[in-house]
């Protein structure tokens, strides 16, 4: 079947599934394989689940015709992805980053949704597999789409740059992430600055912090023409500046003859850039001033991402989606500065570092030092195995910090808990 002829039946069921356990009546199921699961053999299942049709590519399990039978399922997913994205009307806005993007991604779309009919990135669906799917639920009378993009290796941004082409992109920030993927952070800043080089050879726009000059540098060494640009100066098409931090940023704003104030509900310095990058991309696009800041004030962290958490007299910084050595440090920093008695610091340890896995871990313990904390928590083997003399308590797992937290009784204290997704952080809270 050719992609057009399949382009057909999507028309018909625009529900895209790819597992049994979330099938819809009337969508169509993509059979993937992973490492320990094959797809295809779970398609019969899924036609007795209300599945219209199912994607196979082994021969074997083919009994009728609602078995539409492709070379490689995942191929054909994301050749699908393209195709419909070719018919869309609409701009279609890429992010990517080492830190800060779903928030970003979910406060750009909140400011344009204020003016059009959005479609963006669901959850972390931003893959091989997510962008695609993004892009096949995404309806043809949309109007913006945000399309949010990960990577922890070389050329999968320009892998998804091909599929989702986007006529704009932005970069949140280039940090130490996914180092052992990437080989080094001057590979990190390569392997994102695949969306820039996309771009600049399909005449796109970028969104630019030209405070950030890893971004600058990246940027001019792609040639990149067509910027739209935000930061603290007052040339820029946007600019901004950081009125209050404590606990919440206020910060105010001005960019195409318009200004605002912003009384968000984000914490966290790094978080700046954020909201800068969001009214910069509202304001090009004409959604109104004040509805650019209302999107913005009404938009509240959620899934451990920033939360601010009070829980009887402990206030609590919930921020364990992700961590790497740029994030960790930019929370500790920010912990550092907040108002608050009794502050007790949760870390778990930070993935995907590979060889600089021992010195990242051994640089986070001397940053701990240097702002003593009232209390320090470390979790994870990357963590114990450094030998210091650093007074912290270690524990090998989440739960057992948690266990050991419900022994403290802890109470009026200001905390602070972070770590890599492997680290299940948020287990700590169940210590409260």
């Amino acid at each position: 079947m050719s992609i057009e002829e399949l382009y057909e039946v999507y028309k018909k069921h625009p529900n895209v599934c790819t597992d049994t356990r979330s099938i819809s009546k009337g969508c169509i199921f993509y059979a993937l394989k992973g490492e320990k699961f094959n797809g295809n053999s779970f398609a019969e299942d899924a036609l007795g689940k209300g599945a219209s049709f199912v994607v196979i590519d082994e021969p074997g399990y083919k009994k009728d015709d609602r078995f539409i039978l492709v070379e490689d399922v995942l191929v054909c997913l994301q050749h699908l992805a393209n195709y419909h994205r070719r018919q869309l009307k609409c701009p279609v806005i890429a992010i990517t980053g080492s830190n800060g993007k779903t928030t970003t991604k979910e406060l750009i779309n909140r400011v344009l949704e204020k003016k059009f009919k959005t479609h963006c990135t669901k959850g972390n669906f931003n893959n091989h597999i997510g962008v695609p799917l993004t892009l096949l639920s995404a309806s043809s009378d949309c109007e913006m789409l945000v399309v949010e993009m990960g990577a922890n290796h070389q050329h999968e941004i320009a892998m998804l740059s091909a599929i989702a082409m986007p006529d704009f992109g932005i970069i949140s920030n280039v940090g130490k992430a996914h180092l052992e993927g990437f080989g080094g952070f001057e590979g990190v800043k390569k392997g994102k600055g695949e969306l820039y080089k996309f771009l600049a050879e399909h005449h796109g726009s970028i969104f630019i912090n030209v405070d950030n000059p890893h971004l600058v540098q990246m940027a001019k060494e792609r040639n990149v023409k067509h910027r739209i640009v935000y930061g603290t100066g007052d040339a820029f098409d946007c600019s901004g500046k950081l009125v209050a931090s404590v606990p919440f940023l206020k910060v105010e704003w001005k960019a195409g003859g318009s200004k605002g104030t912003i009384d968000s509900k984000l914490i966290g310095e790094y978080n700046f850039e954020n909201i800068l990058a969001a009214v910069c991309i509202g304001i090009h696009f004409g959604v109104r001033a004040e509805d650019v800041c209302n999107a913005i004030e009404n938009y509240t962290p959620d899934n451990s991402r920033s939360q601010f958490i009070v829980r009887g007299s402990n206030t609590i910084i919930l921020d364990a989606y992700n961590a790497n050595p740029s994030s960790m440090e930019a929370a500790l920093k920010n912990f550092a500065v907040m108002e608050g008695r009794n502050k007790i610091v949760f870390l778990g340890e930070m993935a995907e570092l590979g060889e600089e896995s021992e010195q990242e871990h051994k640089r986070i313990i001397e940053l701990l030092r240097g702002y003593r904390f009232d209390k320090v928590v470390l979790v994870g083997e990357n963590f114990s195995r450094i030998e210091s003399d650093f007074a912290a308590d270690y524990f090998p797992i989440s739960t057992a910090a948690a266990d050991w937290m419900k022994n403290q009784k802890i109470t009026e204290a200001t905390i602070l808990i972070k770590g890599s997704r492997s680290s299940k952080m948020e287990a700590v809270l169940e210590g409260l």
